[in-house]
């Protein structure tokens, strides 16, 4: 099939019907490159269910596990719903599969779905239709499943309705699927616990990969589900599904506070974002479908909204392997932009110092300038002559704030610095012997706003330290233009101590101290000024491939392709927390000052965020 939409949306597969709803896959053809959505045909209603149901889904899709409402539209008589699309499996494939579900694995769906179950109940709404088909596990987790963990995502609200607390709806024809479907649902009259029902039942399911309605024996008017069981599952499980399921809707749990009580699990979880103690993993953001790939580097940044200046909106900036730039809104949780301009795998991202342009950096040999309100290229900076591997924009120069620098190392041993403005080269710096791994700039300027300093790392074990001072002095007024002649020798200091590679390097926020992570899996704190070792931190046990400070300067966070994150305390060396979960190489991590929050991006194709108290 190929149903064209308001000359955008291409529906490509129908994957559901029910009810008064038909729901397929379709291709977003007005975004660049094409995205695949979820687009749900909603037919004989009116508008003003059409608008009822469209407030329920805006406010449903702030909760992470539940599709976004991207937009909506009305043609042809019909009503068009177009949303998020999640990567991953329903349940229904999963368990054709891989057979029948463990207990484990379904002590953690219950887990996952229950809070869920929750947000939406307590907005006084019936899903209508859980069953396992509205189920997904996310392709981000699927690794992990086997093992009990997993991240599952409630799917297909088409058949949602608002529940007051004193009235039922109007009883019809019924909605929903008949084998999941609670009796009182059956005839029309669904409340609360017809949902925990229908969870119930998908997890009787689950375990036997036998059809509901043969788990039911009608001469003898009750569930015989244990029979087919192929394992034996615990007896505090089983009484629990069974209250669930339970025919009479006055015997059954009532809430989903009720089956995590059950469970012993907390049923005070706020929403969407539940507030997990410090030094475990707060959500997992899902790699966009056609796209998912190792993450290479992240960076976050405020942006004020364009309907509100006076909010700024934290965005995350992804580098991908796949040659895309992701951008996601850390306050919703949510991949609001893909840019796909680079050539080859995109290995760096920075926001400049006024959050309003974002550097890519790339091994096509390029850097990309791109406006952060309109997400529009605007330059393409050349010169390297091998993969660029890191950008950093300097703080701003000058008391009138309006000169910054950006900064570029390569696999060439180069060190360029380039007009942010013209997006023309301003000078080279030699110096290193191997390949440059990565730069940063001390974000200390000193009083006359002229002191500019810059560190570098290389694969020749050394750490340069820049003094930019004099350069920034020539160029504070006009920035010259492009000279590839033009090759600077700085003032340097360069630090000599580690083993093998240096692969990152961070200054702390006062600029005093200079951290560096190595190939030899140590961190190494050095004294700015004197270029004196502080210290060694020894605990990973495998190459440091990212560290930063925190917004206070009072611990550092380093990633490691030991599969870590590790946070210190700068004063002491000592290590606080050691934070696990990735299960590949973690690559990039950085520190959301408004949020307190630590992302982390890894080459198992997630960024995670936790929660951090500085």
């Amino acid at each position: 099939m190929s149903i064209y939409l308001r000359q955008r949306y291409r529906l490509l597969k129908k994957i559901g019907k029910g009810g008064f709803c038909q729901t397929f896959i379709a291709k977003d053809e007005g975004k660049f490159p094409p995205a695949i959505c979820v687009v749900q045909k909603l037919q004989q209603q009116t508008a003003a269910v059409c608008l009822q149901k469209l407030k329920l889904l805006e406010e449903l899709g702030k909760h992470p596990q539940i599709p976004a409402l991207l937009t909506y539209f009305a043609e042809n008589q019909d009503f068009y719903l177009v949303q998020e699309y999640i990567e991953g499996k329903n349940l229904a494939t999963l368990v054709e599969e891989q057979g029948t579900f463990s207990e484990t694995q379904i002590w953690r769906l219950l887990e996952s779905l229950l809070p869920v179950i929750k947000f939406v109940s307590d907005r006084h709404i019936i899903h209508q239709d859980i069953k396992p088909e509205n189920i997904i596990l996310r392709a981000s987790s699927a690794a992990n499943f086997s093992s009990g963990s997993g991240d599952f995502v409630l799917v297909d609200f088409g058949a949602t309705i608002f529940l007051s607390k004193t009235t039922y709806p109007a009883a019809e024809k019924s909605i929903g699927s008949p084998e999941y479907a609670a009796f009182e649902q059956v005839q029309g009259q669904p409340i609360f616990a017809s949902d925990l029902y229908s969870l119930g039942v998908t997890c009787i399911y689950l375990l036997t990969q036998i059809s509901p309605f043969d788990l039911f024996d009608t001469v003898s008017n009750s569930w015989v589900w244990r029979q087919y069981l192929i394992t034996d599952i615990s007896e505090r499980l089983g009484k629990i599904l069974d209250k669930m399921i339970e025919k009479v809707a006055s015997d059954r749990f009532q809430s989903a506070d009720q089956v995590m009580q059950a469970m012993g699990i907390s049923s005070h979880i706020p929403n969407p974002l539940p507030r997990i103690p410090n030094g475990q993993c707060l959500y997992t953001l899902a790699t966009y479908p056609g796209l998912s790939s190792s993450v290479n580097s992240i960076a976050v940044s405020a942006i004020c909204d364009g309907d509100n200046q006076q909010q700024p909106v934290e965005i995350l900036a992804s580098a991908h392997d796949d040659k895309t730039v992701k951008l996601w809104n850390l306050n919703t949780r949510k991949l609001i932009y893909t840019l796909a301009k680079h050539d080859r795998a995109v290995n760096s991202v920075a926001f400049s110092p006024d959050g309003k342009i974002l550097a890519t950096a790339s091994d096509d040999k390029t850097i990309k300038l791109w406006n952060a309100n309109t997400w529009e290229q605007t330059h393409t900076l050349t010169g390297h002559i091998n993969s660029v591997k890191s950008l950093a924009f300097s703080p701003y120069l000058g008391k009138n704030r309006n000169l910054f620098l950006l900064a570029s190392g390569s696999w060439d041993k180069t060190v360029k610095l380039w007009n942010v403005k013209t997006g023309e080269e301003i000078c080279t710096l030699l110096g290193h012997q191997l390949q440059v791994s990565t730069v940063a700039f001390s974000p200390n300027v000193g009083d006359n706003g002229c002191w500019c300093i810059l560190a570098s790392a290389s694969y020749d074990r050394t750490v340069r330290v820049w003094d930019l001072s004099s350069l920034v002095a020539e160029i504070s007024h006009s920035l010259p233009a492009r000279n590839n002649d033009k090759l600077k020798n700085c003032p340097n200091i360069c630090f000599f101590q580690h083993t093998w590679a240096v692969l990152t390097v961070a200054f702390s926020p006062d600029g005093k101290i200079l951290a560096t992570g190595s190939d030899d899996n140590t961190i190494k704190l050095w004294d700015v000024n004197t270029g004196q070792l502080i210290r060694t931190l020894r605990g990973h046990s495998w190459s440091v491939l990212a560290v930063t400070f925190d917004v206070s300067g009072e611990a550092l966070l380093s990633a490691s392709r030991d599969n870590t994150i590790k946070v210190w305390r700068v004063s002491t060396g000592e290590e606080i927390a050691t934070l696990t979960g990735h299960v590949d190489s973690v690559s990039a991590v950085a520190v959301s000052p408004g949020a307190q929050l630590i992302a982390s991006g890894s080459r198992d194709k997630t960024i995670k965020l936790w929660k951090h108290n500085s």
